[in-house]
């Protein structure tokens, strides 16, 4: 088993779980890029999951693209919540705020961060990933 790819697979868990878990347990209601992240995200679990199974380590091509695209709209939307210039800027325009805080441990970790980390945990895990294909072929 490939540890790069598991370490992905099991972050793609968590946080599936995590953001089921803030949604059907704590109540919290996603706003629009809350909705976008898991879009994201819910796939690699998937995606992931079966590559694990075949032991197919060749995956990062299909995995990036969703994982930087994760990266890019947890930071904007962390950064939405911590610059109060960025406001102008919210695409969330009913329901809930994107700028709105369900959590904020430590007075810095709120939602998209942990999204953000998570993302950021199975980019590098494929870039990784792809290292290794390069010198193994």
């Amino acid at each position: 088993m490939n540890k790069q790819l598991f370490i992905a697979w099991v972050t793609a868990i968590i946080s599936m779980l995590g953001s089921l878990y803030f949604s059907e347990i704590m109540h919290f209601i996603p706003c629009t890029l809350c909705w976008y992240q898991r879009v994201l995200m819910y796939p690699l679990f998937v995606v992931m999951g079966v590559a694990v199974y075949r032991s197919e380590y060749k995956i990062y091509p299909y995995v990036l693209p969703f994982s930087l695209l994760g990266m890019i709209i947890s930071g904007y939307h962390y950064l939405l919540q911590h610059i109060p210039a960025l406001r102008q800027f919210e695409m969330c325009t009913s329901g809930v705020p994107c700028s709105g805080k369900y959590i904020d441990w430590l007075g810095f970790i709120t939602i998209p961060l942990m999204a953000f980390i998570a993302f950021s945990i199975i980019t590098v895990m494929m870039f990784m990933l792809q290292k290794q294909a390069k010198e193994t072929s």
